[in-house]
């Protein structure tokens, strides 16, 4: 029972971290909280519904087309909706922010409808069991990709030229320019790299739950901010962390203290804002994006 729950929460876990790292990347660069983040995520999740369902892709092939559809998104809805503001108070960006969020929610549901969609079912996965533990291969395949996408995040954002500006960009902006970084495209890359991570996790939670629907983004984007926040906001490895640690509170509290998990997430945002208003690790890893 209790290895059964951990990996149920290491699944849930593993894509709220997906999402976190949009919401902290963008954060790092511009200390702007992307509401609009988790309608990408539900954008991200139809495009790989529509390839998988409609035109009968395979499944992996569905995630990159979802992604690379999700981080074109992201980066229209920088250019639209942030860059004009760039110089304008913080309130301003949140409140673009907001209606950004809006805007695409509303645009769903007039395109697609407000009704649930299923994924095909011509995807079927098996489960095995280990030592009593039920596994299913769908949460393997979960588990797997997110890991692989955050390894590869942390290598991107370490090792490559892109990475390396990222890191000067959220340090110092101002330096950064006079570095020769171009921040425009830094700015850009950030909100593509994020709004690719929330789409697999769009898709991934689809799958999971076999349902997309245009409203999908709100709670998940919530509780990925949430995790963003626990892990502390700005720190690439504190919003995985995040991510499952949530994963694993509502998972755990659902079992043993209470079945109000949306409850059990806020509970948790509000002790880490009472307790450590940085974050888990917002003051022990200086490096952010």
């Amino acid at each position: 029972m209790f290895f059964d729950q951990l990996i149920n929460s290491l699944t849930l876990g593993s894509t709220y971290a997906l999402i976190a790292l949009g919401y902290t990347m963008v954060y790092g660069i511009l200390q702007l909280i992307n509401f609009a983040h988790g309608e990408i995520y539900m954008i991200g999740a139809f495009i790989g519904l529509i390839m998988v369902s409609y035109f009968h892709l395979p499944f992996y092939v569905a995630l990159i087309i979802a992604m690379a559809g999700s981080a074109i998104l992201g980066v229209c809805v920088e250019k639209i909706a942030y860059k004009p503001l760039r110089e304008s108070p913080r309130l301003a960006l949140l409140i673009s922010a907001i209606g950004m969020s809006i805007f695409l929610q509303n645009s769903a549901l007039i395109i697609a409808g407000p009704a649930a969609r299923p994924f095909s079912q011509n995807i079927n996965y098996g489960s095995f069991t280990i030592g009593g533990m039920h596994i299913s291969t769908l949460q393997i395949t979960i588990i797997a990709v997110s890991v692989i996408m955050m390894i590869g995040l942390h290598f991107f954002i370490m090792k490559t030229k892109m990475g390396k500006a990222m890191r000067a960009t959220s340090y110092d902006q101002a330096a950064a320019r006079l570095m020769g970084i171009d921040i425009d495209n830094v700015i850009s890359a950030t909100f593509a790299l994020g709004s690719a991570l929330g789409a697999a996790a769009g898709v991934l939670i689809g799958l999971y739950f076999n349902s997309v629907d245009p409203t999908m983004g709100a709670m998940p984007g919530l509780k990925g901010f949430i995790a963003a926040v626990v892990g502390g906001i700005g720190n690439i490895p504190g919003a995985m962390l995040g991510g499952l640690l949530l994963g694993a509170a509502e998972v755990f509290g659902t079992i043993y203290i209470s079945s109000y998990k949306d409850a059990i997430a806020f509970t948790l945002l509000i002790a880490i804002l009472l307790l450590k208003p940085s974050g888990l690790m917002g003051s022990t890893l200086r490096e952010k994006v």
